[in-house]
């Protein structure tokens, strides 16, 4: 005999479902977001990931202008959009000015205000990066929104937050330099981006 699973939608309070979330034991390696209403777990990023996020964080430490602290898989509580469900994600590398000591005594899930720029590498679901995480990053006033697309070859830079969007982007296709703006104020290599 086989088990098949089914699929059931059933209404869920927001409180229900923010509390279900935060009780979440996933297994080690594993993340939880809830974005948008969704319950995503994320399983380890494979190699090229992990080679991406290595060669971004490299140059940020070296080449910013301003002295940056980096957090890898850092909770940030974003607003909702027309619900009080917030909405909970984990970029893949948070960077903020090493002078506010930002990570120092921050809370798991931490407000946004302060971080300078978060960034995302495409993995499995790369449409939630690209859409629902930018529109998240953007009501959450985040300055700017970096994201990897491996799937495209591309990297793209969001800045200039307005309610659900940003409003300048700015993409160049892997092996072109990116400037990143103040506070960072250098280019980014992606010639040896995966």
């Amino acid at each position: 005999m086989t088990a098949m699973a089914h699929e059931q939608s059933m209404p869920i309070d927001d409180d229900s479902l923010l509390a279900g979330f935060l009780a979440l034991d996933t297994p080690e390696g594993f993340h939880a977001e809830l974005v948008e209403g969704e319950i995503v777990v994320t399983p380890p990023p494979v190699g090229a990931h992990e080679a991406n996020f290595s060669h971004l964080v490299r140059q940020v430490l070296r080449l910013s202008a301003t002295d940056m602290d980096v957090a890898g898989n850092k909770g940030l509580a974003l607003p909702g959009d027309g619900r009080k469900l917030r909405n909970m994600t984990v970029p893949d590398a948070t960077f903020a000015p090493c002078d506010l000591a930002l990570f120092d005594d921050a809370p798991s899930w931490m407000e946004p205000e302060g971080v300078a720029l978060v960034a995302e590498i495409t993995s499995s679901r790369a449409e939630l990066d690209r859409e629902a995480k930018r529109h998240l990053y953007a009501l959450g006033g985040v300055p700017l929104y970096l994201l990897i697309d491996r799937e495209r070859e591309a990297v793209t830079l969001h800045s200039e937050p307005a309610g659900r969007d940003y409003r300048a982007t700015y993409s160049v296709p892997y092996g072109k330099p990116l400037p990143l703006p103040d506070p960072f104020a250098f280019d980014l290599h992606t010639g040896r981006l995966l």
